[in-house]
């Protein structure tokens, strides 16, 4: 029983590193736009297609064609707010709300009508591929994918502190009027971060495929989870979208374990709404 839970517990912190990578693009475009993007779900699913296509039509794996679709839902994360989100909103926040609400509608029924509702899946060498370290039997495309993510949000992390774009993205969250007034455009840092929010997504969409599959309504699989990991971490918290990937990841897990894998999920509304209840700010999140 200990070794099952034990394997319980290492799985779910495996996909809990691509739940936060998923997570880390709603929490920057929440810190800097201060809204929550509800085509979030339905662009993860464009992703996931894309990544599906490489590799049907292409015949490219899943991971070679990591950084082609990031770059690819970075250009179309971009392009939206640029010349859709932020036109039709101009720039209130209500309105953004219900322009990517508006995105997703078109974006799910879009696919709808091109794929229909059938799921789809990929087998890569590594489908299958177990790593056998003492009595765990570890999946290597959910390692993989852990590692990854992992190296990701760390890199993520660099950019925004490091850089001088990044400084740029802190200073327009903080404060946009004030960084206007030292030559910051703040129209074009949301495009910027709405796009990388949006890369994200794709660099998940590439990890997730090898071992999970694709439908227009995938995305509402992962909307849940990536909402409840914001709430839970705190909202525009980099940290809080890691930990809180990890903790869910491991509620999911362990979850599946005790009631079985399709009341697994349970687990996450009930930290959702314990969350909400007694810690509403989040584990990083500022008290205000």
């Amino acid at each position: 029983m200990t070794e099952i839970v034990i394997a319980g517990l290492v799985n779910g912190i495996l996909i809990g590193g691509v739940y936060a990578l998923v997570a880390l693009g709603l929490t920057l475009i929440y810190g800097v736009l201060h809204i929550v993007n509800f085509a979030h779900g339905s662009l993860l699913m464009v992703a996931m297609f894309a990544a599906w296509l490489l590799a049907e039509k292409a015949g490219l794996s899943p991971y070679a064609a990591l950084p082609v679709v990031s770059l690819g839902m970075f250009a179309l994360g971009w392009a939206l707010y640029r010349f859709v989100i932020g036109r039709v909103s101009r720039g209130e926040d209500r309105a953004i709300l219900l322009a990517t609400l508006g995105v997703a509608v078109v974006l799910d029924n879009l696919f709808l009508t091109i794929f229909g509702g059938d799921t789809r899946q990929i087998e890569t060498d590594l489908t299958f591929a177990m790593w056998e370290i003492g009595p765990l039997l570890l999946s290597v495309p959910k390692l993989i994918a852990f590692v990854v993510s992992l190296a990701l949000a760390t890199a993520l992390w660099a950019f925004m502190a490091r850089t001088d774009t990044g400084r740029a993205i802190r200073a327009v969250a903080k404060e946009p009027e004030g960084a206007r007034l030292m030559g910051i455009r703040p129209d074009r840092i949301f495009a910027l971060a709405y796009g990388i929010g949006i890369a994200c997504l794709g660099a998940a969409a590439c990890l997730l495929l090898p071992s999970f599959f694709v439908s227009p309504h995938v995305g509402n699989v992962f909307v849940l989870v990536a909402f409840t990991i914001v709430v839970l971490g705190g909202m525009g918290s980099f940290p809080g979208a890691v930990v809180g990937g990890l903790l869910i990841g491991v509620t999911e897990s362990l979850g599946g374990l005790v009631l079985g894998e399709s009341l697994g999920p349970i687990g996450i509304s009930l930290v959702f709404i314990a969350v909400l209840l007694f810690r509403p700010t989040g584990l990083f999140g500022a008290a205000r």
